[in-house]
């Protein structure tokens, strides 16, 4: 048994567990759309903030994406920190709307000086008691915010 959940946890309390699923990443800059795996993780350890771990590879088992962080709860109001492996650290504010989030970090991509030329990026998660769905908007420099991302997952 772990921690218990704080009530600043609540609005996404629900996302608490470990969710395994597939998805399709599209993009202007994509030859063509790939299919992908992934697992995605939220939990926590008595504090009032989510630990974040997502994961994803190639239908074939190849290694394809990762990203760690944390997310935090200050009402309805979500906001996550999130690195990527890429050269990228996000900083995304959104508001829980019943069961559903919508994450921006518009303006607030940092990137290594070899990081990916990511400008912004826009989340939108929507859950029942076993399924998490999501897209994922996404900017680059010579690219405008255009989905990038869409995946469905069970809970596992």
């Amino acid at each position: 048994m772990g921690p218990t959940t704080l009530d600043e946890l609540a609005p996404v309390a629900a996302l608490l567990g470990r969710w395994q699923g597939e998805g399709i990443a599209t993009y202007p800059t994509m030859v063509a759309p790939v299919p992908y795996r992934e697992e995605i993780e939220f939990d926590h350890v008595g504090d009032p903030f989510l630990r974040y771990t997502q994961q994803s590879w190639t239908v074939q088992g190849e290694p394809l994406h990762f990203e760690r962080g944390f997310w935090r709860v200050a009402g309805d109001d979500v906001e996550a920190c999130l690195a990527h492996p890429l050269g990228l650290a996000e900083i995304a504010h959104g508001r829980v709307e019943g069961s559903s989030l919508e994450l921006s970090s518009a303006g607030t991509v940092a990137r290594s000086a070899t990081g990916a030329a990511v400008t912004g990026l826009r989340r939108r998660y929507r859950w029942t008691e076993d399924r998490l769905a999501y897209d994922v908007e996404m900017a680059m420099d010579e690219v405008p915010m255009t989905v990038h991302l869409e995946a469905e997952l069970r809970r596992a």
